[in-house]
């Protein structure tokens, strides 16, 4: 990459806001096996955008509870660590998120594509060794979070590049790296890692496009969860086209992405998207 643009990319990646202190907290208590509900309570209730946000999911038509849930503690007790870890960072990426930009991305659309992305990589994680589902979703979730920095940051060339990726069904990876000189899986990784998450998920983010280094469970993960969402359209984050798994991929998974989208009923997954995606 050019001195030029990497400066240029590294000052579009440094205009976007930090990740929430409050929900890095949660991600760190609900990777502690020892860690007490009553902090992770006490976190979320010092955060009213959460707080709200949260009872708001739980009470939603979603779950269907028999009785409107009014505090957190009570929200933690129903919903377990893990969804509301979720939640936590669902929350935090869709206030990340304008409303519009002057490239024309629908926010909305990207936004159930990710969270579609997170939901199956989960459920993928199981099926790989050395894959956990949590930090599967978590990157599922963060995935493309370069193309939000582009769209809102570096308009100009993105719209070029999904205008072009759309007429001539091209993937956006090759149109970007056309119209702007780089992937956004590489303004992707480098603001998960502005925000500190650990190496092995900037890597699985980096080596999203056809042809990346698949070289852990999660980055596999991500890779055939992003193209099961994108065949099942789960949401859309402006690249038309769906990509075979690698070799490595399919013996991994012990199937091809036709075989993986007939294993199990994936609606249910895109449905729980649809709940996060209202927050």
């Amino acid at each position: 990459m050019q001195a030029e643009l990497a400066t240029k990319l590294a000052a579009a990646v440094d205009k976007m806001p930090a990740f929430p202190k409050s929900v890095q907290r949660i991600i760190e208590l609900t990777r502690d096996i020892n860690a007490d509900a009553r902090e992770l309570v006490d976190v979320i209730d010092k955060d009213p955008v959460v707080t709200v946000k949260i009872l708001k999911v739980v009470n939603s038509s979603y779950f269907n509870l028999p009785r409107q849930v009014t505090s957190v503690a009570n929200a933690v007790a129903f919903l377990g660590f893990n969804t509301l870890k979720n939640l936590s960072l669902s929350i935090a990426a869709v206030g990340m998120l304008s409303p519009s930009n002057q490239a024309g991305f629908d926010m909305q659309q990207y936004l159930l594509h990710s969270l579609s992305t997170a939901g199956i990589a989960k459920k993928l994680a199981t099926r790989l060794a050395q894959a956990d589902p949590m930090d599967c979703f978590i990157a599922g979730l963060l995935h493309d979070f370069g193309k939000v920095v582009l769209a809102q940051h570096m308009h100009e060339a993105f719209k070029l590049a999904l205008e072009q990726s759309r007429t001539h069904n091209l993937s956006l990876h090759e149109t970007l790296q056309q119209t702007l000189g780089a992937h956004h899986t590489e303004v992707g990784a480098m603001l998960v890692e502005k925000w500190r998450f650990p190496d092995s998920l900037v890597q699985a983010i980096r080596m999203q496009t056809p042809g990346g280094d698949l070289a852990s469970g999660m980055a596999i993960a991500i890779f055939a969860a992003n193209q099961l969402s994108k065949k099942l359209s789960m949401g859309f984050a402006g690249n038309p086209c769906v990509h075979a798994l690698p070799p490595a991929a399919e013996a991994a998974l012990g199937m091809n992405l036709d075989i993986l989208a007939a294993s199990e009923d994936w609606g249910v997954v895109f449905d729980e998207a649809k709940v996060f995606a209202n927050l």
